[in-house]
């Protein structure tokens, strides 16, 4: 599942958190933290003007990120020069959020340098699930298109994208050339897409800033960029017919017909790097996926137990073929389906101080996804906001016979809130941490936290109907499946069709929506196995508080706990909590005795 709101930054093993330290630090070494951070996050920016976007930073629309082999070296070698720079700070002399920054830090620069070890470039920089040919309209819709400066920066970004397409052709016949090819079957459907897009590339969401080009803009130069705009998507496409040559007539031939690491050099290991920075813990495949079976067995007795509670007459089997097809749980239209997600977050925002302290105002929307490649998405996804993009719970309005009802709630607490947004929006409000934290994504935690958000529906006044209450299961249970099925890709040999066959007997979804999660879990291993293990966490951590604070426990300071620092690997959030709780159980400190009074008179 994409999302636009971050790019991941996954840590290694990292020291303890800041709030173990209560003195102030010394100016200096806070001083020298925060000029490196800046200037990290400065030429972040620069030499990744797609994040720049898409977080409302503006004056590199008219990029694109060099995607060259030598780009990639340098963005190791500047990775290595800010992990020097940093060791030079003493983070002995650094305290509160400044330690915890640098570890953070520190730890971002130390994965960016373990992943160049295994593979010194991007081994999958695009499929038929994710790549340029997704990415590119996204970032489009989040380009301001007001002045003609906007303009101006958005036909430069289109006439930079043949040099981009070099890049990532250049990266793939380096992995032609080292054994570092993706998989055949998520590679199939790449062509047609390219194609698709380079064909609308006039007509389509390329071309349609230039179709609406604002009245505010002189007229001879509206009509100029008109011209050069047409003549910049003539440039795009001719860049899209050459990415789409390649892959054709060069890379699929090329590409492996294994689906799992296994069959990649040094693959054991490179799954076991992935697992571990997804997952932000020490868990073995092995473990993960004894844990997963286990899960799989307990929510389907949960679902079994909701089935009955419908009223359906008839066997489990029979109740999901049912809930799969009646049409009765399915949208009449894709307005329909649009206006049930905007009810449900209504209903939500209205609870939301039940269980929450902190609550960020900021706005969300409710929009339909753009429907180039939209079959190949799940039902919804999170858009973050900038100060001149309102966020978005973007809904999949495509194939509505596979979007049941059911999963309405779900999604909307998992995208919307208390999920994505709130957790986004909270840390992004959060002014006193640094930027790069502010925008930082941890899948275990970010997704985690998602999951877990869906099983406050019932707090939040929702699930209130057994069908709901299934779908908050089945969607439970699909992230339970997917430790089974991605670790058995990845470390124990399975076949696709076995990997589509276990959903198929194990989760509600429909079968074509199974085989696009397999083909998701062998394009990108090891990222979907971080929304249960994050889930399973948080979950152990309020039981935890729960049990040690008693009838002290406040499910609102909780949640707060939780999100206050924005996101963090899961080792640190719970350093970090464990902190709270003892924090929350020592008695208050006793106030000072007040001097005695004088007695009255009458009494002397």
């Amino acid at each position: 599942m994409r999302r636009l709101f971050a790019t991941l930054i996954l840590l290694g093993p990292l020291a303890a958190l800041a709030a173990d330290v209560a003195a102030p630090a010394p100016p200096g070494a806070a001083d020298q933290a925060h000029a490196l951070f800046e200037r990290d996050w400065q030429w972040r920016l620069k030499h990744q003007p797609e994040f720049a976007t898409s977080v409302g930073e503006h004056r590199y629309d008219a990029l694109l990120a060099d995607t060259s082999l030598a780009a990639q070296t340098a963005a190791a070698d500047h990775a290595r020069r800010m992990l020097d720079a940093a060791h030079q700070i003493d983070r002995a002399q650094l305290a509160g959020q400044d330690r915890l920054s640098w570890d953070l830090f520190t730890g971002d620069q130390e994965r960016i340098l373990a992943r160049a070890a295994f593979v010194p470039f991007d081994p999958a920089p695009l499929s038929a699930q994710d790549g340029l040919q997704f990415r590119f309209p996204q970032l489009v819709a989040q380009m301001p298109f007001v002045t003609e400066e906007d303009y101006r920066n958005y036909i430069a970004r289109l006439n930079a994208l043949p040099r981009h397409v070099d890049g990532i052709i250049e990266q793939m016949r380096e992995g032609m050339k080292t054994g570092w090819t993706a998989p055949k079957v998520i590679m199939a459907g790449l062509p047609a897409q390219l194609r698709a897009l380079r064909e609308h590339a006039q007509d389509g969401p390329l071309g349609t800033p230039f179709q609406r080009l604002p009245a505010t803009i002189d007229e001879a130069a509206r009509t100029q960029l008109a011209a050069d705009g047409a003549a910049a998507l003539r440039t795009a496409a001719g860049a899209l017919q050459k990415l789409e040559d390649f892959v054709r007539s060069e890379y699929l031939p090329a590409a492996r017909t294994t689906i799992g690491t296994a069959s990649l050099p040094g693959g054991a290991a490179w799954y076991a790097y992935l697992v571990k920075t997804a997952t932000t813990t020490a868990l073995t495949p092995a473990e993960i996926h004894a844990l997963g079976v286990k899960e799989v067995a307990r929510i389907r007795a949960e679902m079994e137990a909701t089935a009955v509670r419908t009223g359906f007459k008839g066997s489990y089997p029979q109740f999901v073929a049912f809930v799969r097809s009646d049409p009765r749980l399915f949208p009449a239209s894709a307005d329909a389906l649009l206006e049930r997600y905007r009810r449900t977050i209504a209903r939500v925002d209205a609870q939301l101080p039940q269980l929450f302290g902190v609550i960020p105002q900021e706005e969300l929307a409710v929009k339909p996804v753009q429907q180039e490649g939209a079959d190949a998405q799940g039902g919804a996804y999170y858009e973050a906001g900038t100060p001149e993009r309102t966020a978005a719970l973007v809904v999949n309005t495509s194939r509505l016979a596979t979007r049941p009802l059911w999963e309405v709630e779900t999604l909307a607490l998992h995208e919307g809130v208390p999920g994505h947004h709130l957790q986004v929006a909270r840390a992004r409000t959060s002014d006193g941490l640094p930027p790069f934290r502010r925008h930082a994504w941890y899948p275990a935690f970010g997704e985690g936290w998602a999951l877990y958000a869906e099983g406050l529906g019932p707090a939040l006044g929702l699930m209130r109907d057994p069908f709901s209450q299934f779908g908050r299961l089945a969607d439970e249970q699909l992230r339970a499946a997917r430790l089974v099925v991605d670790t058995g890709i990845h470390a124990l040999g399975w076949s696709r069709q076995q990997a589509v066959g276990y959903l198929n007997a194990n989760t509600a979804n429909p079968a074509a929506d199974n085989e696009v999660e397999v083909d998701r879990m062998i394009d990108h291993p090891g990222q979907a196995l971080a929304y249960k293990i994050g889930q399973l966490r948080i979950v152990a951590l309020l039981a935890r508080a729960q049990a040690a604070l008693g009838a002290r426990f406040d499910v609102r300071a909780f949640h707060d706990a939780v999100l206050e620092n924005g996101a963090l690997p899961l080792d640190l959030l719970e350093r970090h909590i464990d902190h709270w709780i003892a924090t929350q159980a020592a008695p208050p400190a006793p106030a000072a005795a007040a001097p005695a009074a004088a007695e009255p008179a009458a009494s002397r």
